[in-house]
């Protein structure tokens, strides 16, 4: 009986890796399905890769590099990795946990003397955690690098300017400056660039021979172009700088070579020479941190998780009873996302050239459907849906504010007396000077805009970067009815004394 019962058992098993084997028809059925959807959302091109059970089951490039060009995207064709980047960071710094040269919950300035919090008592209290965490309780500081120039160092110090819009550890907002602070620490416990350190510790050990730590290490031509719908046109745009934070999302790569981050990240972070990380350490990256709220991302809203967190470097929710690891990453034009469905030893990246490529949430909950789940969902109509519906709100929310305008209004001033330098200790210079019967606003000698009158003191128009989309610049007189001050998106600033 108890070999009869064996052999029953043996039988019931290979049905059940016979229904999870992947087949050709399978593969076949995806492959026309990315095509599908990637001209749906008019998607000049993307990559994506996708692994199971330490496997490449598929990988591909679909569509061009840049519109108007015949150079197809192919699966070494590199992309920015983005914020996917972050991730990485994360296991470098596990690295040297590993090693004991500095522990998650030791005090960040300790290796940072230079970070300082609007809060005395946070400075003394962030750890290397809080870094990797988003829970500091400082709102978003991408002024630093959209519209400055200056040291990540200067910025670490200048933190102490920006107020807390939440309770320390007591909320989430998404915070680019800590991994930068995170690669900074990184390079101070090496004695080299965080991009060294990146190459040699991970990229070299993994094979992942085609991927760069910044653009202007890459060393091929197979490169995509960043794209964005200007005037309801697809245009090719120019790649943003490379950033001083490359430690939170500064990394190029391929569908090879994310294939082999993707593989040694499922599996425990081993690889064929050895591991990048003890066990406990890598199960400490994806141990829930924090929660994030289900505005973070839209998607949200559909899939309706039970639970939301946040690991390190990693966001992550529930979806049909198991834990999803996943993170976005976004540049001007370009976009990347990536998910783990760890009990099923199932892995994804996808890298596209068109900005906010919203078809990336698509294809990943479609992997995890269709080569794991068994879920037929339509994902396709429904994110459609979804981010048609938003970038109907963002229309209106524009016509509303141009609809406020109070017509009949001019200026206070002659526009020659709006002209001048204004200065911030937070966030630098802007200088003001005329042109026509416009206003150019000149911010760190990085951000642009040639504005019109609104009303009022206001002054609007486009920025000279027209994927940065349109600018508000207003101005408040002092007592003796001069200029005084300018807010210009939200940053402002005090004219300087002569």
């Amino acid at each position: 009986m108890k070999q009869f019962l064996f052999c029953i058992f043996l039988l019931f098993a290979g049905s059940c890796c016979a229904q999870k084997k992947v087949t050709p028809a399978q593969i076949k059925e995806f492959d026309n399905y990315v095509e599908m959807v990637r001209k749906q959302w008019d998607v000049p091109g993307l990559s994506i890769t996708v692994v199971k059970d330490n496997q490449v089951i598929f990988k591909k490039g679909y569509g061009v590099r840049e519109l108007g060009k015949p150079e197809l995207v192919d699966t070494q064709t590199l992309f920015a990795c983005a914020s996917t980047t972050k991730a990485m960071t994360v296991a470098l710094m596990g690295m040297l946990v590993d090693e004991g040269k500095v522990k998650w919950d030791d005090q960040a300035t300790k290796y940072l003397p230079e970070l300082q919090m609007y809060d005395p008592y946070v400075t003394r209290a962030l750890t290397v955690r809080d870094l990797l965490t988003h829970n500091s309780g400082i709102p978003g500081t991408d002024f630093f690098t959209g519209a400055m120039n200056i040291p990540v160092n200067e910025m670490l110090k200048r933190m102490a300017l920006v107020k807390p819009v939440y309770p320390f550890r007591g909320g989430f907002e998404y915070q680019n400056i800590m991994y930068s602070a995170a690669g900074r620490i990184i390079e101070r416990l090496t004695g080299k660039l965080w991009s060294e350190v990146m190459q040699e510790r991970i990229f070299d050990r993994l094979g992942m021979t085609q991927t760069a730590p910044k653009r202007k290490l890459i060393k091929t031509d197979n490169v995509t172009k960043p794209h964005f719908k200007i005037n309801d046109t697809i245009q090719v745009i120019e790649y943003g700088a490379d950033s001083e934070i490359g430690s939170a999302g500064a990394v190029w790569s391929s569908a090879d070579d994310m294939s082999k981050w993707i593989i040694c990240m499922l599996d425990s972070s081993k690889f064929a020479g050895g591991r990048l990380l003890k066990p406990e350490t890598w199960t400490e990256i994806f141990k829930s941190q924090a929660f994030f709220p289900e505005d973070e991302y839209p998607t949200m809203s559909l899939i309706k998780p039970n639970w939301r967190t946040y690991g390190l470097g990693w966001y992550q929710h529930d979806y049909k009873g198991k834990k999803i690891n996943f993170h976005t990453g976004s540049l001007a034009g370009l976009t990347a996302i990536t998910a783990q469905l760890p009990d099923e030893k199932l892995g994804v990246y996808i890298f596209g050239n068109y900005d906010h490529a919203e078809v990336r949430h698509v294809l990943m909950y479609k992997t995890l459907d269709c080569f794991a789940l068994g879920e037929t969902r339509d994902w396709n109509s429904e994110f459609k849906t979804l981010y048609t519906n938003l970038a109907e709100k963002g229309k209106k929310r524009k016509f509303d504010f141009e609809a406020k305008r109070v017509g009949n209004t001019s200026p206070s001033l002659p526009l020659e007396q709006y002209k001048g330098k204004y200065t911030s200790p937070l966030y630098g210079q802007a200088e003001v000077t005329v042109v026509g019967n416009k206003l150019m606003f000149n911010i760190n000698d990085v951000l642009k805009a040639t504005l019109g009158h609104f009303h009022y003191d206001t002054f609007y128009g486009p920025n000279q970067k027209s994927w940065y989309g349109n600018a508000t610049a207003s101005f408040a007189l002092n007592s003796s009815g001069k200029a005084d001050v300018l807010v210009f998106d939200g940053m402002e600033f005090r004219k300087s004394e002569k």
